[in-house]
């Protein structure tokens, strides 16, 4: 004869009591390690923001150029650097044309300009903001700005990093010496052989009809010549250049 199976004893009120009791409490110390866990990423996560923020804050920059310091030592860095003497290359031909306003479309071909980078002609009728540029700018926009008494300083796209970020941070960070200057690469490949710098230059440095090319980047090279020839001049010297509408909007 088969045993019948046994019927699980009913828990007493007490029991049924005491077991709720039970599973509470162990819902409570579940709840209080998520709570803890919860309160400890929350601190760590706290700790590494400002770690990475005290990083950030007291991390050494890019040393900034003292603009008087530059010009001290501008003879011997001009020299250094393999700078050419500074060039006064002429109006465009027909000189007629020397600050005309075109279209962009209607823009000659830099061959057609009497220096590399070019130094006048026509251009744009909107010239191009001051500051620095990390892609190459409208060339015909930046001829605006030459008339309007600001300088380019332009660097080969090979050209050493460590000096272009020389150069670049001393004109982002000093408002005063690059209120009137514009920096960016020489880079037009569709422009053929006057779209790169001249063969061993590295740096060119120009005015309204003035040119200086540099084998090597270098600021304080650069900023001899903006310095005098950007208007109005740095420091209270003389302008050196020859601009038609120097201090213009640029």
């Amino acid at each position: 004869m088969s045993k019948r199976p046994s019927t699980p004893t009913r828990l007493t009120k007490a029991e049924r009591k005491e077991q709720a009791r039970r599973e509470r409490a162990e819902l409570q110390r579940k709840m209080a390690r998520t709570k803890r866990t919860r309160r400890i990423l929350t601190v760590l996560t706290a700790i590494v923001a400002a770690g990475a923020i005290a990083f950030a804050v007291t991390r050494p920059g890019p040393e900034v150029a003292d603009p008087q310091d530059l010009l001290a030592r501008a003879d011997t860095a001009v020299a250094a650097a393999g700078c050419t003497d500074i060039e006064n290359v002429g109006p465009y031909q027909p000189d007629s044309q020397d600050q005309a306003h075109v279209p962009t479309e209607e823009t000659p071909p830099l061959s057609r300009y009497p220096s590399i980078p070019p130094a006048s002609g026509p251009h744009n009728g909107v010239p191009l903001g001051a500051g620095v540029y990390s892609t190459p700018p409208a060339v015909d926009r930046l001829i605006h700005s030459l008339e309007h008494g600001g300088v380019a300083i332009w660097y080969a796209p090979d050209a050493s990093a460590a000096a272009v970020e020389k150069l670049t941070t001393f004109y982002r960070e000093n408002s005063e010496a690059g209120a009137r200057v514009i920096v960016a690469p020489y880079d037009y490949p569709g422009e053929g052989g006057a779209g790169q710098l001249p063969a061993d230059t590295s740096m060119a440095v120009v005015a309204w009809h003035t040119v200086r090319t540099c084998t090597d980047v270098d600021v304080a090279a650069a900023f001899d010549f903006s310095s005098r020839y950007a208007f109005p001049a740095f420091g209270g010297q003389e302008y050196a250049g020859e601009a038609p509408e120097p201090g213009a909007a640029m």
